[in-house]
């Protein structure tokens, strides 16, 4: 086993590839010289591939995955960890923004601390307003949802134990922001750090409201897996029941009144309703239970991504 594997996916951002390398190549020189940096190139349409095979001309540990299309950040973590051959990785961003100054610190956590992942705590965010004011919202409500403490979910600069990133099935884009609060309900002790963050310089910035909206999404998401991804007839069975047994308390209540000829149900949508309630309860009991365990079946089984190019990296490891 190689000790250190970082993990860099990059979109467009050609003009930060070289200065980033250089910096990461002298913080893991002082930590060993078993190390291997993997550059995962997501579908760019700059010249960040054409940077990438520079760096590795110079420096065969420098190793890289071309997707064919971009498939987002997180997706690309997940071919960096299908293919990291260290027992501790570490990720960051490709924009510059996180300091890898910052890691040999983190690594002495994990390794002296107890640690299975320790998780940058952007403190001082050189980031415009609008974005800290998101990510503040997008924290407290992940704090909230999931019970997870670490103060920065975003910063993408953290150290993990490889065995850490095996007990996590990935499901297409889900996980980027959660990795840290799944792995803390699996049961692996969770750590956090202050860390540098610089202002970007170079390209413009990936983020996007939309990309907000996705995490509120996904957080929901994350939720439903930790609270009842192993008895998940516990919400859907909870649900349909609520919701069918109002439509037989509805029919009955309705079936009472008629036969004491009370009411008439000619011309009345009370009926209809009260069926509508029954089956809706049933479809939800069945369907959405059996439509989610398909999903996470399937993501669990295959990779979300497709490559195009790998250079220094073993292809039977696919």
């Amino acid at each position: 086993m190689m000790q250190y594997s970082v993990v860099v996916p990059a979109y467009n951002e050609e003009e930060n590839i070289s200065h980033l390398v250089a910096k990461i190549k002298v913080v893991m020189e002082q930590l060993s010289s078993d190390w291997e940096l993997i550059l995962i190139d997501d579908g760019s349409k700059d010249h960040t591939l054409q940077k990438m095979e520079e760096e590795r001309r110079k420096d065969q540990r420098v190793k890289i995955i071309r997707f064919r299309r971009n498939f987002g950040q997180s997706v690309g973590w997940q071919a960096g960890f299908d293919y990291a051959t260290g027992d501790i990785v570490i990720t960051m961003d490709a924009d510059m923004q996180n300091d890898p100054a910052d890691i040999p610190a983190m690594v002495k956590m994990v390794k002296e601390n107890g640690y299975d992942v320790v998780s940058g705590w952007r403190s001082m965010r050189q980031d415009s307003f609008y974005i800290k004011f998101l990510s503040k919202i997008g924290n407290w409500l992940r704090r909230i949802v999931t019970g997870d403490k670490t103060h920065d979910h975003g910063c993408s600069l953290k150290v993990y134990k490889k065995e850490c990133l095996d007990s996590i099935e990935f499901y297409s884009d889900l996980h980027r922001r959660y990795i840290a609060a799944l792995l803390a309900w699996k049961g692996f002790k969770v750590g956090e750090m202050r860390t540098t963050h610089h202002a970007r310089k170079y390209g413009k910035s990936k983020y996007s409201i939309r990309k907000k909206w996705k995490g509120l999404l996904d957080l929901l998401v994350v939720k439903f897996w930790m609270q009842y991804s192993t008895r998940p007839i516990h919400l859907f069975g909870s649900l349909g029941m609520a919701i069918s047994g109002s439509g037989f308390i509805l029919g009955g209540f309705l079936t009472v009144l008629w036969l004491l000829r009370m009411i008439s149900l000619q011309n009345r949508t009370s009926p209809l309703l009260a069926v509508l309630l029954v089956i809706i309860g049933l479809q939800l009991l069945l369907t959405g239970f059996i439509a989610d365990t398909v999903a996470m079946t399937y993501y669990s089984t295959k990779r979300a991504y497709t490559i195009e190019k790998i250079e220094g990296l073993d292809k039977h490891q696919e």
